[in-house]
């Protein structure tokens, strides 16, 4: 009997997207063993013009290999105005799970997108509405329609911020410390939560690990429980940090006590500490616990 494929991670859990350079087949397939949530065969900047045709080519080995090493399969194509439309029918034949397209800004192009994909879906026998859609937001423009963008197709599962193109965007130098994008990412963040989309924190773009985990924490200090990649050695870090931890799980489960405890004592909020427990605190320690249930943490 053939194994039935493993059961694609929901988007609420999947905590590290590593973006990979589409033609390079060794990392593509290495890939496997990294960690991360979501693998992406980038077709963008990460593959230059001349080996766009070869990364096309590959998409489908690639994407079987991840699958059936339980990894969401994804790929982030070109926008529509350059060599898009030529990516997506390519690359769908190999059935991604999930299509990203670089350099959005407005809900037109999420919605073009989604056409095409359902006609793609139709002509390849792929079943109708399954091909999951993350819009790259790398501007100003799209940070301001980031809630458009997230509600333009009911595919946009997720929506994922930029790093490089967005401070060039906004003609800010690049640090590690991030300062310049601080605004950016808590604003793309609260647009998708508004719209009941999971938001994906843009990559650390330098090498140190520190710098990589400290950004992390600031991420997951906002509100983000999803992180995207550039560097196979940042999964484990971002892994780590967008994981409930030993101590929030048992934080959680003292805080979630001692709000039940007080409501059977007829009081309308509990205490534990110097923290005054009321509903919204005892709703968010509920969620951590769930969070950590569904990762198998808890």
């Amino acid at each position: 009997m053939t194994p039935s494929a493993p059961t694609r991670r929901a988007a609420a859990l999947r905590r590290c997207w590593l973006f990979l350079p589409g033609a390079d087949r060794t990392a593509l397939l290495d890939a496997c063993s990294c960690g991360a949530d979501v693998l992406i065969q980038e077709l963008e900047d990460f593959t230059p013009p001349n080996q766009r045709v070869a990364a096309r080519e590959m998409a489908g080995e690639i994407y079987s290999a991840w699958r059936a090493a339980g990894i969401v399969a994804a790929v982030r194509i070109n926008p529509f105005e350059t060599e898009g439309r030529v990516d997506l029918a390519a690359v769908m034949r190999g059935r991604p799970e999930v299509v990203l397209m670089s350099k959005v800004a407005e809900p037109a192009q999420v919605r073009a997108l989604d056409e095409e994909i359902g006609r793609l879906e139709r002509h390849l026998g792929i079943e109708a509405g399954s091909t999951e859609l993350v819009p790259n937001i790398e501007s100003a423009r799209g940070i301001m329609q980031a809630f458009a963008i997230a509600t333009a197709s009911p595919r946009v599962t997720c929506v994922l911020g930029s790093t490089e193109d967005m401070a060039a965007d906004l003609g800010a130098p690049r640090s590690k410390t991030g300062i310049e994008l601080s605004y950016a990412r808590q604003r793309l963040h609260l647009e998708c939560t508004a719209a009941r989309t999971v938001s994906v924190d843009c990559p650390y773009t330098f090498t140190d690990l520190e710098g990589c985990q400290a950004d992390a924490r600031y991420a997951r200090q906002i509100g983000y429980a999803a992180k995207s990649a550039v560097a196979p050695d940042h999964v484990a870090i971002i892994n780590r940090v967008m994981t409930p931890s030993k101590q929030e799980v048992s934080e959680a489960r003292a805080l979630i006590a001692a709000f039940e405890s007080a409501r059977a004592n007829g009081r309308e909020r509990g205490k534990h500490g110097d923290l005054l427990v009321e509903v919204p605190t005892y709703s968010n320690a509920q969620r951590l616990l769930a969070r950590a249930t569904a990762l198998g943490v808890a």
